[in-house]
Parts: C-alpha cells; structure tokens; sequence
C-alpha cells in the first residue's frame, strides 16, 4: 500500500495541507510542535478513521474551525486507486468517503489500508498495564480479520449493557430480575468465547513473525514469546465450547462479587499478554534496551503479519523513534526501510542529522520533507 497525496483542511497545527510522497523513505523533519506528527495521525484516521494520540475527535479539530477534513490517495499493491476522505463535524460525528461513496460503517474501512505505528508510546506496550497489550492485539486481529473485528464489538455492546444491569442491580436489586443478568451472561460467554479462541489461536501464529522480527534488530539468542493469561489456563488446541465451559464456570464464581460492585469481573476484556524473553518476563525484569526492542519487534512483526494475510504491505509510520536508539539499532532499522522487505514509510524527526548518511535521500525513491508552523515543503536533490 503507498499513500501517494494527502490533504488536511483544519487538522491540528494545519489549516490547510497538500503534500506528496515517494514510494519508499519519506523523512518529515522540522521543530517540535510544527506539524509532523499530524500528518501521521492524519494518516492513522484515513486507514483506521481514529487517531493513535487523540481520545476524542474533538481534540484534532483546528481551534475555531467547523469542521475538520482528511483525505489521501493511495495505491495499492492488488488494489485500484482509492480516495479515501474523513470528515468530522462536532454536532454531526465522522463520515468516511470512498471514492466519493459513503461507508455505512466507519468499521468497514479497517483492513482495507492496513497501517502500522511506531512510536515512543509504545513503552508503555512492554512496561505499562495490559489495557495497552490487549488494544495491540485487537489492532492487528482487527485489520487481519474482519470477523474478529464484530465479535469484539458485539461484545463491547454487550458488555457495556450488562455492566448497566450490575450498576442498576446494585442500587436497587428488587428492579432487576435474574432471567435478564442470565441472557446477558449468554451473550457475554458466547461472544466472549470466541474472542478468546480467536486470541489463542492468533498468537500461535504470531509466534515465528515475532521471532524473526526479534532477530532482524537484535543479534542476541534471546527467545521472545508471548503468553495469554486468561480466564483460566486454556490450552492452545482447545475448542471453543471447551473456552465457553471454563469462562461459564468463571462468571458464575464472581456472580456475587459482580452484582457488589457492579462490573464485570471476568472476560477477554480484563485477560493479559504475557512478554517474555527465555524465561523472564519482559514487563518486570527487562532492561530499557529490552524494552524498546521488544516494543520495536512487535511492530515490526505486527507489520509481517499484516503483509501475509491481506497480501498487502502495511504503511509503517515511524513517529520520533530514532532519538531513542542506539546506533546499531538505527542502522538495523534503516537498512530494513530501504529493503524489499518494507514498502512505503513515512519517518519523523526534529533533526534530520539522525538520518543523514544512512539513507539515500537524493535518489527519487526517497525523500525528505520541511514542516514548519503546518506547513510543509518538499526539499530539492540539492538540499539533501
């Protein structure tokens, strides 16, 4: 997949952008808070219509503006032409547009521009609580799979509703009666059963893209690895009426808890990843090396993944990730950027010495690109 134009109207620092890309490096360098990492949450709402910084929509809109809009074209490997457009008006919510015709769900555009990001946040992947492990697995499932993309939202609809009856059940018990908890019980096992079999069996995959993506960074025989720790110890051959069975089990031991405190206590939603190098465990014992290379892996593997199944290669938006590596990393990194292996990346920086004589800017294959105040221009074959 190659984004090749990208327009913003009211996008941040933007008021109004239009910028091209190369096929393959595309260096956006300039001073902090100018810009940059925009145009890569710009980006992350045309693939995924939401941003990977922004809780809210409210929080990219220019201040002062009506309205905000995004679009870009892109080509794909096996794919014709798409433009794709996002539009956000605050009383009226998004629209996406595909080739001028509208998505009924914003849903629907997941997997269709697959996209990997890679940023200094991604710490917290390895170091921080298992919210941000379960959102890293439910991005790649999602983009991977369409169907698992449902089921997880069934299930969070499901779950806000029976979280609803608990709360309600809480304050005033005589209200609510036990046939209604039990349906949702049901949905809630049902629904969160397959998540679950869907998890077990994506990580068995996962487990030689993760491996090799490791090693492409790291010359060191550590072997990383990476547990789901669930409602119960499930094996990776189990069926799912088999995972319904022990997740029943489990809800019917926190009923009482549940209906005291008004939550959901057990569930795909609350499961863990567990990292490991060997036999330790990466978010206790790993070193900041560790960490970030373990974090680092998992994108790239992320990516890989993503190329296999879609058959389509992954946009890779790397965000102010270099200033953080040491120099053989950088190089190993780099070298993979201008291989075969990757296709179109879209790199930021505040200083672009990090990158100067790593990466053959002058060539017409890759580029660099000036972003002051939200503006961004194109720099010659001379001024790199």
């Amino acid at each position: 997949m190659r984004l090749k134009r990208l327009r913003l109207f009211s996008f941040r620092a933007h008021q109004e952008t239009t910028v091209d890309f190369v096929p393959k490096v595309n260096l956006l360098h300039g001073p902090n808070g100018a810009g940059k990492t925009n145009l890569l949450e710009a980006i992350h709402y045309l693939c995924l219509s939401k941003s990977f910084i922004a809780s809210q929509d409210g929080y990219v809109l220019r201040k002062g503006a009506p309205h905000f809009e995004v679009e870009g074209w892109f080509e794909g490997e096996r794919r014709p032409e798409l433009r794709v457009r996002i539009a956000y008006v605050p009383s009226e919510g998004k629209r996406l547009f595909i080739n001028g015709a509208p998505l009924e769900r914003l849903a629907d555009i997941v997997g269709v521009l697959p996209v990997v990001v890679v940023s200094p946040e991604d710490y917290a992947l390895t170091a921080g609580g298992p919210d941000e492990r379960r959102r890293f697995l439910d991005n790649i499932m999602s983009q991977a799979r369409p169907v698992y993309l449902d089921d997880l939202l069934k299930y969070r609809r499901a779950l806000k509703q029976r979280n609803a009856l608990l709360q309600q059940y809480r304050r005033m018990p005589h209200r609510v009666h036990a046939s209604v908890l039990d349906s949702w019980d049901a949905e809630l096992i049902t629904l969160g059963s397959r998540l679950i079999a869907a998890r077990i069996r994506f990580l068995a995959e996962f487990d030689a893209f993760l491996d090799a993506a490791y090693r492409q960074i790291e010359d060191v025989a550590e072997r990383p690895t990476i547990t789901y720790d669930g409602v119960a110890k499930i094996p990776a051959d189990a069926e799912e009426t088999a995972i319904a069975e022990v997740f029943r089990n489990a809800v019917a031991r926190v009923a009482k808890r549940e209906r005291e405190l008004g939550r959901t206590l057990v569930g795909p939603h609350r499961d863990e990843l567990v990292f490991r190098l060997n036999d330790f465990e990466v978010r206790r014992y790993a070193s900041q090396g560790q960490h970030r290379t373990f974090g680092m892996a998992l994108k790239l593997a992320q990516f890989f993944y993503l190329h296999d199944r879609l058959d389509e290669m992954p946009l890779l938006l790397l965000d102010d990730v270099f200033d953080t590596l040491d120099a053989r990393r950088t190089g190993a990194f780099l070298e993979l950027l201008q291989s075969d292996a990757v296709g179109q990346s879209l790199i930021t920086a505040a200083n672009r010495s990090l990158l100067d004589g790593m990466i053959p800017f002058a060539r017409p294959q890759h580029g660099t690109l000036y972003v002051e105040k939200g503006a961004v221009r194109a720099e010659t074959a001379d001024e790199t």
